[in-house]
């Protein structure tokens, strides 16, 4: 039982390049979600963790796309600026990390190899490029090989596979561990699964045992802090990824903090508490529209939209409020709206474990005509498909 990680039986703190973490805790990529406004609100709950910033276009950076130019946007106070690239051209994917390396734009740089939308597996792209093991490791090898030239690690982020006939999950360790990674993530879901059912967690067990010697992280269904311990109790991995269960959470980190270091679990924030995060997370995000997108601040609050019915997820606060906190259009119409709630109101019983975000799957796979013919080809996806999806 691991009652402390520093007392654990097993103990070997979790290393990215010459960081050492002293909780094994990892923020999941999120598009739209883990920008610079949401990774400075969950750090304040939880500091000296690892907050991965949203997916970005490899060939949105090597092409200045004022889109992916944004998305590498952090906050002064990030001492570890981290960011996940997608990328299916190793060529295009070299090039990206050495411009990040050169512009000292970055301190971790984690790869997408688990994207399950149909508009980028059928492009042969996330989690489709595993099913190529010679382009997988090209795409590795260029990243890693940039990165190492301004001591910058690369882990990678990937699924169990496709489908359950087509598991891929152990050969894409096996070759990122030989391209040099300074870890793995796996989520134990299939694309076909989509985020339907449960993780799968003995799929963690299976790639941690097989690969020792390899630091192996585990992301699937981490709904609060004792989720987290669990999974390494029961798959022997080295850290958590946590991504759907922190949405309008964000004090999760902190409860992750205190089981890690053997505290109790601190009570789930009442009403009047989630009230003023949710105003806060509102403010930064204006101020980061007006940042970005100058003369675009009002862009921040209907940014938060989304966030709203995250937040009140478990709150019996009525279905005219969360229809309003859903359609604000500025900070001030939320803080009108809140100025009254009853800010004793707490959370249902099992409100915690409500799942947030997507729970769409099974689905059906998509993937380019003749993907499946010849599996060790190096066949790199239109250059201009890619363009397509970064939005640039």
């Amino acid at each position: 039982m691991v009652t402390a990680w520093g007392e654990s039986e097993n103990n070997l703190m979790l290393k990215l390049g010459s960081h050492t973490l002293q909780t094994p805790v990892v923020l999941a990529p999120m598009a739209g979600v883990t920008n610079a406004p949401f990774r400075s609100l969950c750090r304040q709950f939880g500091p000296g963790l690892v907050y991965v910033n949203e997916m970005v276009m490899a060939t949105g950076l090597v092409r200045f796309s004022p889109k992916s130019q944004r998305l590498i946007t952090f906050s002064p106070d990030e001492d570890l600026r981290s960011v996940q690239l997608y990328g299916s051209d190793p060529e295009i994917m070299g090039r990206a990390v050495s411009q990040l390396v050169a512009n000292n734009a970055v301190d971790h740089i984690d790869l997408n190899f688990g994207c399950p939308a149909a508009k980028v597996t059928r492009k042969g792209g996330g989690a489709a490029v595993p099913l190529k093991k010679n382009l997988l490791r090209a795409i590795i090898r260029a990243a890693v090989s940039e990165g190492k030239k301004g001591g910058i690690p690369v882990t990678c982020k990937f699924r169990m596979g496709i489908t359950d006939d087509l598991l891929t999950y152990l050969h894409t360790a096996e070759i990122a561990g030989e391209e040099g990674v300074a870890w793995v993530a796996l989520h134990a879901r299939t694309v076909e699964q989509h985020y339907a059912g449960q993780a799968r967690w003995p799929a963690i067990a299976t790639l941690k045992s097989h690969f020792p010697d390899l630091q192996v992280l585990g992301n699937g269904d981490i709904w609060d802090a004792h989720d987290a311990v669990k999974m390494m109790e029961q798959t022997g991995c080295d850290g958590v990824v946590v991504g759907r269960g922190c949405l309008g959470r964000p004090w999760l980190f902190r409860d992750l903090v205190d089981v890690f270091e053997g505290r109790a679990n601190q009570p789930t924030p009442l009403l009047g508490e989630v009230v003023d995060v949710m105003l806060q997370h509102a403010r930064m995000l204006d101020a980061h529209a007006t940042t970005a997108l100058p003369g675009e601040n009002i862009r921040g609050a209907k940014e938060f939209r989304k966030h709203a019915g995250w937040y009140l997820t478990g709150y019996p606060v009525g279905g005219e409020v969360r229809r309003r906190a859903s359609n604000c259009s500025t900070v001030q119409e939320l803080e009108e709206l809140f100025a009254d709630v009853d800010r004793s109101i707490a959370i249902v019983e099992g409100g915690e474990r409500f799942t947030r975000g997507h729970t769409n799957g099974p689905i059906k796979v998509a993937l380019p005509p003749g993907y499946l013919e010849s599996l060790d080809d190096m066949v790199v996806p239109d250059d201009n498909n890619e363009m397509q999806l970064s939005g640039g």
